[in-house]
């Protein structure tokens, strides 16, 4: 039998087991839907034991489904929701306070002080890339370490270990023997220096963070460890962030190709090659990838909410069943409808990053449908998207085309929007999973599966290509300078 490889993608919403064959054929894959706990407004978390059971549970499934032995895997790769921020105790391997999710913005407060600090917020960004904002791990950290009874004591003692939930995964199917990240994962904490390549202890002692609690950071392909897990012994051989690893699933790797995922949130990610730019437009500098000790870096662009809104008109509004029936309700829409959406549950992020929005809806008339707003909500992550090229386009890049991925581009309705408003270009290919595939490509080079990513161009398929309809530009054009204006209006809000 030839090797199979397993790709773990522990996101947002749910836990997966994707299962590639040798060439890299996605064959199957296990789901299960994970809960997000909202206790306080801004506030988001996550059960850490759930979300671990949950990818015992997925994997589990889908190895038993084919009847596979550990000599039947070459390699298991994982992929996570980045930022979300873990602290368990090392004896126990249980965490001591709920998961705080990437979206959570509690410590906006603490943000708020630390910019007011001169000079602090450049430094931040030329150290790691980023800004100083709730989003990011560092402050979530502080926080659970000031708030929980005791846990900066033994933070202090070497007791407790932290992790983005990568790091978690790989303590628990380790069963601790190996406290290990990845540098995409390392490089979105706001405590990683992204020049060194190191945790920065200027920025552990602003948060009064012990350096003891903090993982190894590695290359995305690097011996993490055999688990059993799962019966056997399996190794674990790449790990990639989740918009890290869409770039690479998208075989996006040369200098200016991008790709933009529409997931829970939507993150456009661009390849800057060996150069680091420092956006002059509040946008990210992250690394893409590093391999063999040669980093990759990217420039990125992170919308907080954009399949969450469609899962929110679900859920609590009941317009439909499944997301799936979206694209067919838009089309009862009224094309004159002047409705306007800011999904801002969590706040802005870039290039606006403001905590303090929330989601609003403007334009409301009597007759105003399920499918005006419907519309206008898959229009709005289209506009947050627009803001991102723009602002990459200030930095320097240039745009032929954008790749997209992620569930909410398997309507056509959307995707052909989306290319209407940016005026450009989407692609999308026959394999929208690109971010399990960018994990399984990982974790195939680390097996010897494939010599390296340049082998890899040909798998990329185009499944479908969308152009502008210039018939549609103009409207759209007026329609999104009166959704910035009303973003300009939920600023501050709250």
């Amino acid at each position: 039998m030839l090797k199979k490889v397993i790709a773990i993608d522990q996101g947002t919403t749910s836990s997966r087991a994707v299962l590639f064959d040798s060439g890299n054929n996605l064959l199957d894959f296990e789901q299960m839907e994970i809960e997000q706990h909202f206790p306080h407004d801004g506030w988001v978390e996550h059960d850490p034991e759930e979300i671990w059971k949950s990818v015992v549970t997925v994997t589990d499934k889908l190895i038993k489904k084919h009847s596979l032995k550990s000599t039947d895997i070459a390699s298991i790769g994982i992929t996570n929701q980045r930022e979300t921020t873990v602290l368990w105790d090392r004896n126990s391997g249980k965490a001591i306070y709920p998961a705080i999710v990437w979206q959570d913005r509690r410590t906006a407060d603490l943000c708020k002080g630390l910019k007011k600090e001169k000079g602090l917020e450049q430094k931040v960004q030329d150290k790691t890339g980023l800004l100083i904002d709730p989003y990011f791990s560092a402050t979530k950290l502080a926080w659970i370490l000031d708030n929980v009874s005791g846990a900066r004591k033994k933070a202090e003692k070497g007791e407790l270990a932290f992790g983005t939930i990568d790091s978690f995964l790989v303590w628990k199917l380790t069963q601790g023997k190996h406290h290990k990240t990845d540098a995409t994962n390392a490089s979105r904490t706001m405590l990683f220096n992204i020049d060194s390549h190191c945790w920065d202890d200027e920025l552990l002692q602003l948060l009064r963070i012990p350096k003891q609690i903090l993982p190894e950071v590695c290359d995305c392909v690097h011996d993490y460890g055999d688990t059993s897990v799962f019966g056997g012994s399996l190794k674990i051989g790449g790990i990639a962030g989740d918009q890290q690893s869409a770039l690479i699933g998208q075989c996006c790797f040369n200098p200016g190709e991008a790709k933009s995922t529409y997931g829970t949130g939507c993150f456009l990610l661009l390849n800057t090659g060996n150069k680091k730019i420092s956006s002059d437009n509040r946008l990210l500098s992250t690394i893409a990838y590093r391999l063999d000790g040669k980093t990759t870096y990217g420039l990125e662009g992170s919308i907080f909410v954009a399949g969450s809104a469609i899962q929110w008109l679900r859920d609590e509004l009941k317009f439909f069943k499944s997301a799936d029936e979206t694209e067919a309700l838009v089309k009862h829409r009224n094309n004159d409808s002047k409705v306007l959406v800011v999904p801002a549950f969590t706040g802005l992020g870039a290039p606006h990053w403001d905590p303090s929005s929330r989601g609003s809806i403007f334009g409301l008339t009597r007759d105003t449908h399920i499918a005006d707003l419907t519309a206008a909500t898959l229009e709005s992550i289209a506009f947050q998207t627009r803001d991102l090229i723009g602002a990459m386009e200030s930095d320097g890049a240039n745009f032929s085309e954008l790749r997209v991925d992620g569930g909410m581009t398997a309507n056509n309705w959307f995707s052909q929007q989306l290319s209407n408003i940016l005026n450009l270009k989407v692609l999308r290919p026959k394999v929208i999973e690109t971010t399990a595939l960018g994990a399984s490509y990982l974790a195939s080079m680390h097996a010897g599966l494939c010599p390296d990513l340049e082998s890899l161009k040909s798998n990329w398929i185009c499944g479908k290509s969308f152009v502008p309809e210039e018939k549609d530009i103009a409207g759209l054009d007026e329609k999104y300078n009166n959704w910035l204006s009303a973003v300009e209006r939920t600023k501050g809000l709250f």
